[in-house]
């Protein structure tokens, strides 16, 4: 793995606060995602997502200390000075829920973010500190997202084998040659009317068919 880039797991220290951990780069990847902390902005595969102010704060803290339980008193003390009077346990699940609707996600099937039951939430992936602006997962083949782009089939384009090449340019011929020797015929028949011209006429077209058939 690349210096630059920090897997948080290793990175983790219960005595270091979680903000210093996501304070060693400035994006913050997972999945198709990409945290950028300094713009405060998070986007999908390059298209920006709307997260509200306390659903952003929701999942820094969450990526704080992915795999652990992050409780939700932990997130109230996040989201909500001291002095604030509200419902914490309705708006904490207000909070975690918009937070999964901007990541396609669901309680029932959670790919991101799961429930502990009467404990908390957890993250269940493991994001990746980096410098880049980039996302540092490749192709498995090694090449990037653009040159795999460019050296696949692209649907709509018809393609032709070399023999198949040669049978089309055949058939064209061939049948450029009979117009042009049909137009030597009408010439011919207009020029010499007579029923001789005429027997001609149908030696030399029987003998074109047979050329053509061959």
């Amino acid at each position: 793995m690349p210096s630059e880039v920090m897997s948080m797991q290793e990175s983790v220290n219960p005595a270091i606060p979680g903000p210093s951990v996501l304070s060693s780069g400035r994006y913050i990847h997972f999945g198709p995602f990409r945290v950028d902390q300094q713009r405060q902005e998070v986007t999908r595969n390059g298209i920006r997502l709307k997260l509200q102010g306390k659903v952003y704060q929701t999942l820094l803290t969450l990526l704080e200390k992915p795999g652990e339980v992050v409780t939700r008193e932990e997130l109230r003390i996040r989201l909500w000075p001291a002095d604030t009077y509200v419902n914490y346990d309705a708006n904490v699940n207000t909070t975690v829920n918009k937070l999964r609707m901007a990541l396609g996600d669901s309680s029932g099937k959670p790919q991101y973010v799961e429930t502990i039951p009467r404990k908390g939430y957890s993250l269940l992936v493991q994001p990746e500190i980096s410098n880049r602006v980039g996302n540092s997962h490749l192709p498995q083949n090694g090449t990037s997202g653009q040159e795999a782009d460019v050296s696949a089939p692209r649907p709509g384009i018809f393609k032709l084998t070399k023999s198949a090449l040669w049978v089309v340019l055949s058939a064209i011929g061939l049948i450029l040659a009979g117009m042009l020797i049909g137009a030597g015929i009408m010439r011919f028949w207009m020029s010499h009317g007579s029923p001789a011209s005429s027997h001609s006429l149908a030696v030399v077209f029987s003998r074109v068919l047979e050329k053509l058939m061959l």
